[in-house]
């Protein structure tokens, strides 16, 4: 099993940039950079380290910037990839896939995955096995 994660609204609080939306029109990766973790990354890394010594796998599936050219999604990918370097070091992703804005997130799903999303219409999309960023912490406690 796999345990998916968003990252924009799930993880970080990117929405919460001042001024996010004028960032990414001027393809800026800024609000990818400075964003503040969602949760308490402390007991989220020791979880996510602990459900993979059970044997299971941990990934992120998050989306780009809407509209936007490939070079500026390549330069996105790279700031997420960073931040999930600085906020989660002790984490080691078995899957990263930052894709284009509005890749059907379940095209990585196998059976019993598990996907951690703040967007309504992706979890509805997902099926049997979404979850909201709220419920992160009981479903990793119960493992699912």
């Amino acid at each position: 099993m796999t345990y998916y994660f968003d990252m924009d609204g799930t993880l970080a609080d990117f929405y919460g940039v001042r001024n996010w939306l004028e960032y990414l029109r001027n393809k800026d990766t800024y609000p990818y950079e400075v964003a503040r973790p969602l949760h308490r990354f402390a007991s989220l890394a020791r979880m996510l380290n602990r459900v993979q010594a059970e044997g299971n796998r941990i990934g992120i599936i998050s989306w780009g910037a809407e509209n936007t050219p490939g070079q500026y999604n390549r330069e996105i990918a790279e700031a997420k990839r960073r931040w999930l370097a600085k906020h989660l070091p002790s984490v080691d992703f078995d899957e990263i896939h930052i894709t284009v804005y509005g890749l059907p997130k379940e095209i990585f799903k196998s059976d019993g995955d598990i996907l951690f999303d703040d967007n309504e219409n992706v979890r509805a999309e997902w099926g049997e096995g979404a979850y909201t960023p709220e419920e992160i912490f009981e479903i990793l406690r119960k493992g699912a």
